[in-house]
């Protein structure tokens, strides 16, 4: 099913797994308290149960309940968000250990209205890119389709063409993964 962003403010989300558009590439995403919506994603990527998920949020409150230590960071934070970039951080309690058993989670604010009036109606989401695991993330909203009877719904958006977002761990101060951001210290 595809809805207008303005459908989905209007839902009562639980368990639903969605396509939805960022900043760099679609996203397939949950509630982040949602253990169902994380399993069916990796069901229906085929992903390995030991990669973990990241989580899309839309304010600082959001990161600072979510992490330990966050305000070491702040200014690191504030110079690239919202924007393409992923900071791991180490987790608080409240992150589900189906979101990462790890003692770290990945955190990002996309630089698009749309994706944060999503996050700030529904609390932080789990994110991973629309794919098939292995393969290249999905950019275009038509190649979203193939996932239509695998999902709940489908957000209408905007063909994208942004690289992923750059992975910088801020507990090791190294990148993990460069993407279009460059980040300078």
């Amino acid at each position: 099913m595809i809805i207008s962003l303005e459908e989905m403010l209007k839902m009562n989300l639980k368990d639903e797994v969605f396509i939805i558009e960022t900043d760099t590439v679609y996203g397939m995403g949950c509630l982040y308290n949602s253990r169902k919506g994380a399993e069916r994603i990796l069901k229906i990527k085929n992903r390995s149960e030991n990669k973990f998920f990241s989580l899309l949020v839309s304010n600082l409150e959001q990161v600072s309940s979510l992490t330990e230590g966050f305000n070491d960071s702040i200014d690191l934070v504030n110079n690239y968000w919202p924007g393409a970039v992923t900071f791991i951080f180490k987790k608080s309690s409240l992150v589900p250990p189906y979101v990462t058993s790890s003692n770290e989670v990945g955190l990002r604010m996309p630089d698009n209205n749309r994706t944060l009036k999503a996050i700030e109606k529904f609390g932080p989401l789990i994110m991973t890119s629309v794919n098939m695991s292995g393969e290249d993330a999905i950019t275009k909203f038509n190649e979203c389709l193939k996932f239509e009877n695998k999902v709940d719904f489908i957000v209408k958006g905007k063909d994208l063409s942004n690289v992923p977002s750059t992975v910088y761990d801020i507990t090791t101060r190294k990148v993990l993964r460069q993407g279009s951001v460059i980040i300078n210290l």
